[in-house]
């Protein structure tokens, strides 16, 4: 089965991350968009990282425009969590998330035969993807899932040890 660690994202100034630098910790990703209902979520997604962060937990948002609720472009949406929000977290380049042109992650993502888990592409803003230390997708949340909710907390909680 495919991991994570395979992929190479860029980084909101244009820089390239490679995912294998997450190997051993638990990593949320989440698309975002700055115009969107769920965008007071980047408060309870920035609390959920000050809470887990000493223990391994990463989080990832790549904002996109899929969903025409994201104008701004990646340093700019960037600036926006941070300034708005208060966001610590890494926000990456923006991406398109669904059909051939989707990024690999996300093509990935949402694709069971390649990460065993999950078949549900990013229906909305603000869907989530748990991964585990070993780069696999443990769960995913719907957009109107709370980021601080039970669930969430426990799923991470669960692969965090």
């Amino acid at each position: 089965m495919e991991s994570i660690y395979q992929f190479t994202c860029n980084n909101s100034k244009g820089e390239a991350v490679a995912l294998s630098q997450f190997k051993g910790k638990t990593v949320l990703f989440v698309n975002i968009a700055s115009k969107c209902g769920f965008t007071p979520q980047l408060k309870g997604l920035e609390d959920l990282y000050k809470t887990y962060k000493a223990k391994g937990l990463e989080i990832i948002a790549f904002p996109s425009n899929d969903f025409n609720q994201e104008p701004l472009n990646a340093s700019s949406a960037a600036s926006f969590c941070e300034l708005n929000y208060g966001v610590s977290f890494p926000v990456m380049e923006k991406i398109r998330l669904k059909g051939p042109n989707a990024h690999p992650l996300y093509k990935f993502l949402g694709d069971k035969s390649k990460n065993g888990k999950s078949n549900i592409k990013p229906l909305w803003n603000f869907h989530k993807y748990v991964v585990d230390k070993n780069g696999f997708v443990k769960d995913y949340f719907m957009p109107f899932t709370n980021p601080t909710s039970a669930k969430v907390k426990a799923t991470i909680e669960t692969c965090l040890r």
